[in-house]
């Protein structure tokens, strides 16, 4: 029985390497590879260096083992096509079958196929882009919108949706400029890992009272004043205890924090603190002070809205990490309090890591909501002992400059 050698083994494995390349649509993107990417690309902002390095090892995990979807999301020039490109020719040097194409030409070859000449049929050519067995699509979200063309993308997608096939999307368009139908399929946390690249169109708009807010940027942990002066020994060990929670919550993000106290006991600054530590490891963070949310979700009703209100509230919903500041339901409408309770329970449900802060009595806020901000299994809710530090009690020394930033 004749064995081939390993020399012709390797020219076997060569030529369907080269094949594979071939059909994959990669033969002008052979530069961008893994080993051409910049491991913290270049931005100066620590934070936008940290997310782009943690894009850059989601990549690599999904092409050592492409399960699932992975959507690339950010501004032009970013690193998008790069990243997707580098998926593609890593799972073809590993004998995996991966095809890379541009939406606008998939489109395009799609409706040459038609023609009677054509080297390829239409049905065989669908076929196999919906059936791949790693499809990467670039640039979803610049093609023409024509009917047909939005039917035969949603047909491609939604087939591999259904049967969980690998597929990178990089969207290089705002979400909210997508179809609902296309939309949910990209932000499904079930299958779809979200990968987003600095200037990303995920973020929210800051008028939430975001955290790039001047006051709000100050407000980490190096930052808190916890030496308690003016409090007594109980108030001074719970504040020392509530901020090491805060912290050790910051580093392992899992489930609810619920910060409850007066205001102006530092309940928001610690909040804010665990967003910053979120940030700094490249992960998305979204800070919403109550009242202005519920300002901005009335008026994505308006129809000259830059955002539409169901985008803007699924945003908030499904965020990776959410902090909700001033939660108060005293002076809430019928419609706000419903809001409001739909967005906490979707997030107790998946389980979505939040922070929650009140300046109310438990037994003030509606029943349904304080049974989810109670569940221990969920949540964790502290209780700041700690005074106004502004009007109830004057300190024996004065406070430094820090402290007045605490909320």
């Amino acid at each position: 029985m004749a064995v081939p050698c390993q020399c012709t083994l390797n020219s076997f494995q060569q030529e369907r390497i080269a094949l594979l390349r071939r059909v994959s649509g990669l033969q002008a993107l052979n530069h961008l590879t893994f080993a051409t990417l910049e491991p913290e690309g270049r931005s100066p902002e620590p934070g936008q260096r940290a997310r782009y390095a943690r894009a850059i090892a989601m990549a690599r995990a999904f092409a050592e083992d492409p399960q699932a979807w992975l959507v690339i999301s950010g501004a032009s020039g970013s690193g998008k096509t790069h990243l997707a490109v580098a998926i593609a020719h890593h799972c073809i040097e590993s004998d995996h079958q991966a095809l890379y194409i541009s939406t606008p030409d998939l489109l395009d070859h799609l409706r040459a196929a038609f023609a009677p000449h054509s080297d390829v049929g239409y049905d065989e050519l669908f076929e196999h882009v919906r059936s791949v067995p790693l499809l990467v699509l670039d640039d979803l979200g610049v093609h023409s919108t024509t009917p047909w063309a939005q039917e035969k993308l949603f047909q491609v997608l939604n087939q591999r949706f259904l049967v969980r096939l690998p597929t990178v999307v990089v969207c290089a368009v705002p979400f909210e400029s997508l179809e609902d139908r296309f939309r949910t399929r990209l932000t499904d946390q079930t299958l779809v890992a979200a990968c987003v690249l600095e200037g990303g169109q995920s973020a929210l708009p800051s008028a939430f009272g975001g955290l790039d807010l001047e006051h709000l940027r100050q407000m980490r942990f190096d930052t808190f004043d916890a030496r308690g002066l003016g409090l007594t020994s109980e108030e001074r060990d719970n504040l020392h205890r509530v901020v090491r929670m805060a912290k050790d919550y910051a580093e392992r993000p899992e489930g609810w924090l619920v910060l409850r106290g007066t205001n102006g006991c530092g309940k928001t600054h610690l909040a804010v603190a665990i967003a910053h530590a979120f940030m700094a490891r490249g992960e998305a963070a979204v800070f919403a002070f109550v009242p202005d949310l519920f300002d901005h979700l009335r008026s994505a009703f308006n129809p000259d809205s830059r955002l539409q209100y169901d985008l803007l509230f699924e945003r908030v919903r499904t965020a990776p990490f959410l902090v909700l500041d001033d939660l108060d339901t005293r002076a809430a409408t019928p419609w706000a309090q419903e809001k409001l309770y739909q967005l906490l329970n979707y997030r107790y449900n998946a389980h979505l890591p939040t922070v929650i802060t009140t300046a109310l009595p438990f037994d003030a806020l509606e029943g349904r909501l304080v049974s989810r901000l109670l569940d221990r299994r969920l949540s964790v809710p502290l209780e700041i002992l700690a005074p106004d530090y502004r009007t109830d009690r004057a300190p024996t020394t004065p406070a430094p400059p820090q402290r007045q930033r605490r909320r």
